[in-house]
């Protein structure tokens, strides 16, 4: 199906399933442990042995000698897979790093072997006792004191609008400031983890894979396998949050040792590998410059972002979204990489707006204060309805934008107009409360997408596709978008995801994952209802699916009816022109929030938080509830705890577990509300929805940062905000 004309009205405007909150589909047996992950996944490997990832003890050098024959005479064991044995790995795909070091070691953690045994244990223990000599090298492991060498990079070039100098040297009132934010982990629940079995020449992974199609394309590059001798099964994840966007070490070395042992492998990374083994968010530097006149127009708006990454990785784009958030004539938008022997810097929860909303809307906070305006009228009067683009050029509209609602809902909503007007002046005992708020924006891409459909003679429809869930919901929505195209209960419909044996689909990533899935799965229904019309005689063009039967004029079937001498099957994919490029497809919100901080020891406690979205079509509410509460939590973490501290002598995180990086508990979060407004984009897809859960995250920690001023008066520009960082400047007591 070709979409490239707005969507008018279709099935989906029923809503008569679509759009109403209904409880996950999978969610019993996920709280019962009836779930299978890919580690546990007895049945498809019963007889699989464990494979233990050792990680290298520095972060550049070379592997000068491996002692193994102590390791290879304990007991269990059944191979060991390192770069001499393992065949040659490409380094191609979704991740830069190599998943095998040797001899050159690119850094900390870096898997330079796996140990093959009948057991966990044995293989733990049999790892403990490889020797290994390296020669260490000198490596950079300074973000700072890398900047003199950074460079432009084509994937956020350089943008100038105007005459940025000239207009914020003459403005009469301007911010320049800097921000930074840390190195963050995924920390998700579940860790990497895959059971790798071959028949002959062909390789199934069960996985832990945001992407399946990445996956598999990706872990064929890699090892020189042809795709259709692939399958990867990702049927449930414990999180990711970009982490697990495609193959990493344990997803390679599990199939080099069951290739290396003949019989299926499971390999889980521990706890402690995960944050310097894998990727991470990386630490950014930011200045930001806002020149504004007395009216609090914006003249002048430049964002300058640098950030680090190891050789052939990207940078963090954190610059990205101030080219949309605002109006303003003249502008500078600069994105500068430097090389960094860290370990590899990715995707992760909104990467570029989660990092530079933390710069940005602090800066445009400091401006409202210099101007003596309100921090939300300031952001109302700098909206903008079309893309602030080249001069000369017709402006690009936005396809929907609704953020001055989003502002004022949240304001009026939240009591804004009770926010002290002077930081530090509002005490409630020990307690100095304050409020702050931010604005939201994270792009929706739409991506090609398939779906496969099937009507079987019991009336029940089951829908196939690669798309997966990390526990956001996908399961749920494509359920209930097959459930409204055909006209049955969700409970007559059932959803089987993340195989890629099923049609592609995008996955879960970049917050166009499920919009995408849910257009593929319409598509695939749009052909199963000409199908089943033309198979009872009714004209397609007129038939309704209603209640499990087909309806036209007097007429009506029962839908399975249609499917008495056997199962129709219909696939397609739906296809997109240029509606992206026509329109500036995004999401908008506004977060807000309310502090205390303990005027004797600087501890900050949130105590409420309300976020309030425009994203398309909300498909279920109470998923996309829950999507968005946990990026608010997430952006609780980045504001308040949240950091990978670098030992910059020898190049590693040291805090690389959950005992010592610091995520959000129960105790930390306080009521979440979350406002959803009405809207529906036709320039979508037919569906006219899009994804939301990066959105929840992207302002929260500004939104935190900038409640904390206005608590205290202190102004901290380093994340996280601890403390250290404000606890000397506290008002007097």
């Amino acid at each position: 199906m070709k979409f490239d004309t707005p969507a008018g009205t279709n099935p989906i405007d029923r809503a008569k399933v679509v759009g109403k909150p209904h409880p996950r589909i999978e969610g019993p047996l996920k709280t019962t442990g009836r779930a299978i992950y890919s580690y546990e996944n007895h049945e498809a490997a019963p007889n699989a042995a464990y494979g233990y990832v050792v990680g290298s003890g520095i972060a550049k050098g070379r592997i000068s000698s491996m002692d193994m024959r102590e390791a290879k005479a304990a007991p269990g064991v059944l191979a060991i897979v390192s770069a001499d044995n393992a065949g040659p790995i490409k380094k191609q795909g979704f991740y830069v790093a190599k998943p095998l070091a040797g001899p050159e070691v690119e850094h900390y953690h870096q898997a330079i072997a796996l140990v093959v045994a009948e057991t966990f244990e044995q293989a733990r223990h049999a790892a403990s006792l490889i020797r290994v000599d390296y020669a260490r090298e000198q490596g950079a492991f300074d973000l700072a004191a890398a900047r003199a060498g950074a460079k432009p990079h084509q994937r956020q070039p350089d943008g100038r609008i105007g005459d940025f100098d000239t207009a914020f040297a003459s403005a009469p009132v301007k911010v320049d400031a800097t921000y930074t934010t840390p190195d963050h982990s995924h920390m998700m629940l579940e860790p990497h983890a895959t059971i790798a079995r071959w028949d002959g020449d062909h390789l199934t992974i069960w996985s832990a894979q945001q992407i399946v199609g990445w996956a598999r394309r990706d872990l064929g590059k890699k090892l020189g396998i042809p795709q259709d001798r692939i399958r990867v099964v990702a049927t449930y994840i414990g999180g990711g949050f970009g982490g697990k966007g495609s193959v990493c070490s344990d997803a390679i070395l599990a199939a080099l040792g069951a290739r290396a042992v003949g019989r299926a492998v499971k390999v889980t990374l521990p706890r402690p590998l995960m944050p310097n083994n894998t990727s991470h968010r990386p630490a950014t530097i930011q200045r930001v410059r806002l020149a504004a006149g007395r009216d609090g127009k914006l003249v002048a708006v430049g964002h300058e972002t640098l950030s680090g990454n190891l050789p052939g990785g990207g940078p963090e784009i954190a610059a990205a979204q101030t080219q949309l958030l605002y109006s303003g004539t003249n502008r500078l938008n600069l994105t500068r990489l430097a090389t960094l022997d860290l370990p590899e810097g990715n995707a992760m929860r909104a990467p570029g707006e989660a990092s530079g909303l933390m710069a940005l809307e602090v800066a445009m906070d400091e401006l409202a204060e210099k101007l003596g305006m309100d921090p939300v009228e300031l952001r109302v009067i700098n909206d903008t309805q079309v893309v602030p683009g080249e001069e000369g050029q017709t402006p690009r509209p936005f396809s929907i934008r609704q953020l001055v609602p989003c502002l004022r809902t949240g304001a009026e909503r939240f009591g804004w107009k009770d926010r002290p007007a002077r930081p530090g002046s509002r005490r409630e005992g020990r307690w100095l409360i304050g409020m702050g708020m931010a604005s939201a924006i994270r792009s929706a891409p739409i991506i090609p997408a398939s779906g496969r459909v099937t009507l079987d003679g019991n009336g029940i429809v089951t829908v196939e596709s690669n798309m997966t869930d990390m526990g956001t919901g996908s399961y749920t929505i494509i359920g209930q978008t097959v459930a409204e195209m055909i006209g049955l209960p969700l409970d007559r419909v059932v959803v089987k995801l993340a195989d890629s044996n099923y049609p592609e689909a995008f996955g879960g990533g970049g917050q166009g994952g499920a919009a995408s899935a849910t257009a593929g799965a319409y598509a695939a229904c749009v052909k199963l209802r000409e199908a089943v019309a033309t198979k009872l005689g009714f004209n397609s063009a007129d038939a309704e699916f209603v209640d499990g039967e087909v309806r036209a004029g007097n007429r009506r079937a029962p839908l399975a009816q249609a499917a008495k001498d056997g199962a129709i099957i219909a696939e397609d994919r739906m296809e997109y022109g240029d509606l992206s490029q026509r329109f500036s497809q995004q999401t908008f919100g506004a977060h807000f929030c309310e502090v205390a901080v303990d005027a004797y020891t600087g501890e900050i406690r949130i105590r409420r938080m309300l976020a309030v979205c425009a994203a398309g079509r909300i498909l279920n509410p109470m998923t996309a509830r829950s999507q968005v509460i946990g990026g608010m939590v997430g952006g609780a973490g980045a504001a308040l705890m949240e950091e990978l501290a670098v030992d910059t002598r020898f190049g590693f995180f040291v805090n690389h577990d959950l005992a010592g990086y610091e995520v959000p508990v129960h105790a930390d979060i306080p009521h979440q509300e979350v406002i959803f407004l009405e809207e529906t984009d036709p320039t979508m897809s037919p569906v006219k929805a899009k994804g939301v859960g990066e959105l929840g995250i992207s302002g929260v920690a500004p939104a935190i940062a900038n409640a904390v001023y206005n608590a205290t008066g202190v102004r901290v520009r380093e994340y996280p905000i601890t403390l250290d960082k404000h606890l000397a400047k506290l008002p007097e007591i």
